[in-house]
């Protein structure tokens, strides 16, 4: 059983630089618990007295969760002693002169501990598991809580492919086109799962390099590919449909015949302008450590951003319950 409150689910971000010394903002690391992420940097730019777009963080955060996570608010007379700053569900640990807006995605990645009760596991296979997942990684889905609750935002995505015109306010707008393009990035991924090829390279291929947002287009696959892949140098990778390039090849090909499954949605995409780009196939945990007790699992893991805990938790056992997990960087 998942996240029984919020002390089951721990999650830090980790930013992979400090701040800066800079006057236009103040870079604050604030622990939340039981609050949305929207929620409070909404009640940062109030204390503030700006407006909530310009409130900077690099992620979203669960709500049923501790999670410490960065945001940045421009600098004024107007903002209080953030030194301990504190509001509903918040406090800021804390806070530094920066120079610039953090933007989404500007971190290195999050580390999560989860705690698992009521677990009825064969230790012998039960760990196992573990070494399988630590060493070979898991497919990279979007989780369930992506779509909103009871899938909300693909009801959205079929009612605006029915005509419909997309929300006018910014961030239902942005659900709902991330809804899209993760529901086409899982499907791709579902199908090569379902034949073996999410963990290899396929000839065409767009891979991508670990730990950056870059990626090179294979035509043929070499040995020194398939070795780099088996050591996590590299990974396949998945659209989030846009305007851009696609694979060629095998791959190409692939991608081409799911995509066409959802018949007029990726033109749809293309024509909002959102440019394409790619996510990797596979995430391989880091610092894996898992700690049994009687009754009770303990995990201990670092991911990538824009990967999900639950991905994980999903490879390594089965649960009555799910979080709401909504980390996206």
């Amino acid at each position: 059983m998942l996240k029984q409150d919020a002390d089951h689910f721990v999650v830090a971000e980790r930013l992979g630089f400090a701040a800066d010394g800079g006057v236009a903002h103040v870079l604050l690391r604030v622990e939340k618990r039981d609050r949305d992420t929207l929620a409070v940097a909404r009640d940062l730019a109030r204390a503030a007295g700006v407006a909530h777009r310009d409130v900077g963080f690099a992620g979203l955060k669960d709500r049923v969760a501790v999670a410490t996570q960065w945001f940045t608010v421009p600098a004024g007379r107007a903002a209080p002693d953030w030194d301990g700053f504190a509001g509903p569900g918040f406090r800021v640990l804390e806070a530094g002169g920066h120079s610039r807006k953090l933007r989404r995605g500007a971190l290195v990645g999050n580390s999560f501990r989860v705690v698992l009760r009521e677990v009825a596991a064969d230790p012998e296979r039960l760990g196992a598991r573990l070494a399988l997942v630590a060493g070979q990684g898991v497919p990279n889905y979007f989780g369930p809580q992506r779509f909103g609750r009871d899938a909300s935002n693909l009801d959205a995505v079929a009612r605006w492919l029915a005509g419909e015109p997309l929300p006018r306010a910014r961030e239902p707008r942005a659900f709902l086109l991330s809804a899209a393009r993760s529901l086409l990035f899982n499907a791709l991924l579902a199908r090569r799962v379902a034949d073996g090829s999410w963990e290899r390279l396929l000839p065409g291929e767009f891979v991508n390099l670990a730990g950056r947002l870059s990626w090179f287009a294979a035509e043929a696959i070499d040995a020194t590919l398939d070795e780099r892949l088996a050591r996590h140098d590299l990974h396949g990778t998945g659209p989030l449909a846009g305007r851009g390039p696609r694979p060629g090849g095998v791959a190409g090909a692939l991608e081409a015949a799911v995509q066409a499954e959802f018949g007029e949605l990726v033109g749809r995409l293309e024509e909002e302008g959102l440019e394409s780009a790619r996510r990797p196939l596979r995430i391989v945990p880091q610092d894996f450590r898992a700690r049994p007790e009687p009754g009770s699992l303990t995990l201990e893991f670092s991911l990538p951003p824009g990967a999900y805990a639950t991905a994980v938790l999903r490879e390594l056992l089965l649960t009555d319950a799910l979080p709401t997990e909504t980390v996206d960087a």
